[in-house]
C-alpha cells in the first residue's frame, strides 16, 4: 500500500529512530560507553576513533543521533508546511527543543561530567521525545483518517434477549467408536483454547529466565510450565461454560463445543474443576505463592472477565489485561520465592500490550461482538477511537519494553534489535489499518502484535540464558 502523504512514514520513521537511540541506551550501560568512548563529538580528544566495540557502538550511537535529529527536524518542518494540526506542530516542536538537550546530556556522559544523580536523565529525555513524536504521529492520524461522527449511539450492553446468530452449524458427531473418541478428545482440547498456551507459557518461562539465580531449576521450569499451560485451560473451559449462549449468537464462537451441545454443560465443568485442581497441585510443588497466583489468575479471567468485565464496560479489554500479565508474576514468583520488579515490569509490557492488541481483533469482529451485546471499543466508542487507541498502548509498550531493559541486566543487543525492528513493523501496520480501514488491516495489525510480544520474549529468553 502507497499512503496517500508522505508525512505519516518520516513520522513513524522518526518515531522508530528516536526510539533505536532509547533502546540502545537502555541496554547499554553509558559508564562503559563513556569509558570506551570518552570525549565528544569523537573519542579522546573529540576526533579520534574508538580502540574497542564498545566505543564503536557508543560512536555509532551518536552518529545515529544526529541522522535521528535531522528526521524530527523534517518532520517539523513538514507540519508546519503542511498545515498540520496544532497540536502535531505542538508535540514536534517540544521534541525539537528538547532533542538538542538530550544530546547535551548525553556529551556530558561521555565526558564524564553527569551527577550520579542524573545518570538517568539522559534516558528519560529521549522517552519524552519518543512519546512527542508518537503523539504527533496519532493525532494526524486522527485527523486525516479519523471520522467524528462514527460513534454509535444506538448499542446497549447486555446479552438478554438477543436473538441466535442464523444458520448456526450443528455439530457432527462421529458413530464409529475411534472417531467419535478422536472427536470428543478434539472438542475437549478446544475447550482449554490452546492458542492462548503457547504465547502465556513463555511469558512465564521469560519472567523465570529473567529472574534466574538458585531457583532456575529444569524441576522449577517444568511443574511451572505444566501447571501454567493446564491453568489456562481451566479458565478457558470455565469461559466457554459461562459464555456458552452468548457464543451461539456470534458467528465467530457458534462452532464452539459447548455451543453447539457437543460436549455437556456438567461434563465441561467438571474437566475445568479437574484441571484447576492438577494445576494449582503443580504450583503447589513450586511454592505457596505460585500456586496463590495461579488460582488468582483462573479466577481472574473465569469470572471476574468473563462475568463482570467483558459484557459490562467498555474498559473490559484495558483491566483484562492483568489476566495476560499475572504469568509474568507466576514465574517470577516460582522462582524466587516473591513478586519482585522485574516480573512486575514485564508485567506491565504483556497489561500495555493487549489494548493494542486485541482492539484489532475487535474491529475485525466489531459486527459480531455488537450481536453478542459486549461493549467492545470499537461497538461503543467507534472505530477512529479505537484506532487511537491502538497506537497510544502500542506507544505504552513500546516504553514499558525500555523500562524493563534498562533495569533487567541480563538483556542486550539481540532483545534491543527485536524490539525495534519487529516493534517498526507493528507500528507500520497500524498506520496502514488507519489509512485502509478493513477487516484485513485488522487483523494484519492483530498478526503482527503478536509476532511483537512472541519473539521480544524469546529474544529475553535467548539473552537472558544465552548470551
Amino acid at each position: 500500500m502507497t499512503l496517500p502523504d508522505r508525512f505519516p512514514a518520516v513520522l513513524a520513521a522518526a518515531a522508530m529512530g528516536v526510539y533505536l537511540l532509547v533502546v540502545v541506551g537502555a541496554t547499554t550501560s553509558l559508564t562503559e560507553a563513556a569509558t570506551a568512548c570518552g570525549g565528544w563529538p569523537a573519542c579522546g580528544n573529540g576526533a579520534a576513533l574508538p580502540a574497542s566495540t564498545e566505543g564503536w557502538i557508543a560512536l555509532g550511537h551518536r552518529v545515529i543521533a544526529v541522522a535521528v535529529g535531522l528526521l524530527v527536524a523534517l518532520s517539523a518542518a513538514l507540519a508546519w508546511r503542511d498545515g498540520a494540526d496544532r497540536r502535531v506542530k505542538a508535540a514536534l516542536t517540544v521534541a525539537l527543543v528538547v532533542y538538542p538537550a538530550q544530546a547535551g546530556v548525553g556529551a556530558l556522559v561521555a565526558l564524564g561530567a553527569l551527577p550520579d544523580a542524573l545518570g538517568s536523565a539522559h534516558l528519560v529525555l529521549g522517552v519524552g521525545i519518543f512519546g512527542a513524536v508518537l503523539a504527533a504521529l496519532a493525532w494526524w492520524l486522527e485527523t486525516e483518517t479519523g471520522d467524528p461522527d462514527d460513534v454509535p449511539d444506538d448499542f446497549e450492553p447486555g446479552t438478554d434477549d438477543l436473538p441466535p446468530v442464523e444458520e448456526a452449524p450443528e455439530p457432527e458427531i462421529p458413530s464409529a467408536t475411534v472417531p467419535r473418541l478422536k472427536a470428543t478428545a478434539s472438542a475437549y482440547f478446544r475447550l482449554m483454547k490452546p492458542r492462548l498456551m503457547w504465547l502465556l507459557c513463555l511469558v512465564a518461562a521469560a519472567s523465570m529466565a529473567l529472574a534466574g539465580g538458585s531457583g532456575f531449576t529444569p524441576d522449577v521450569v517444568a511443574a511451572t510450565l505444566a501447571g501454567g499451560a493446564l491453568s489456562i485451560g481451566a479458565s478457558g473451559t470455565f469461559n466457554h461454560v459461562l459464555e456458552r449462549d452468548v457464543d451461539r449468537r456470534m458467528q465467530r464462537t457458534s462452532d464452539r463445543p459447548l455451543a453447539t451441545d457437543l460436549i455437556p454443560v456438567p461434563h465441561a465443568f467438571a474437566f475445568g474443576g479437574s484441571l484447576t485442581l492438577v494445576s494449582l497441585g503443580l504450583f503447589w510443588t513450586v511454592n505457596p505463592l505460585t500456586a496463590a497466583l495461579g488460582l488468582v489468575a483462573i479466577v481472574f479471567y473465569s469470572v471476574v472477565y468473563t462475568l463482570v468485565l467483558k459484557p459490562n464496560t467498555v474498559q473490559n479489554t484495558v483491566i483484562g489485561g492483568a489476566a495476560g500479565a499475572l504469568p509474568a508474576l507466576i514465574g517470577w514468583a516460582a522462582v524466587t520465592g516473591e513478586v519482585g520488579g522485574g516480573g512486575l515490569l514485564l508485567a506491565a509490557v504483556i497489561f500495555l500490550w493487549t489494548p493494542a492488541h486485541f482492539y484489532n481483533l475487535a474491529l475485525a469482529y466489531k459486527d459480531d461482538y455488537e450481536r453478542g451485546g459486549f461493549p467492545m471499543m470499537p461497538v461503543v466508542r467507534g472505530e477512529t477511537v479505537t484506532r487511537r487507541h491502538i497506537l497510544w498502548y502500542l506507544g505504552a509498550t513500546l516504553v514499558a519494553a525500555v523500562a524493563l531493559a534498562a533495569a533487567a541486566d541480563p538483556l542486550g543487543a539481540l532483545y534491543a534489535a527485536v524490539g525495534v525492528a519487529v516493534g517498526a513493523v507493528f507500528l507500520w501496520t497500524v498506520v496502514r489499518l488507519h489509512y485502509e480501514q478493513t477487516e484485513d488491516a485488522a487483523f494484519r495489525a492483530f498478526h503482527a502484535s503478536n509476532a511483537y510480544l512472541g519473539l521480544l520474549l524469546f529474544a529475553v529468553v535467548f539473552d537472558a540464558l544465552v548470551v
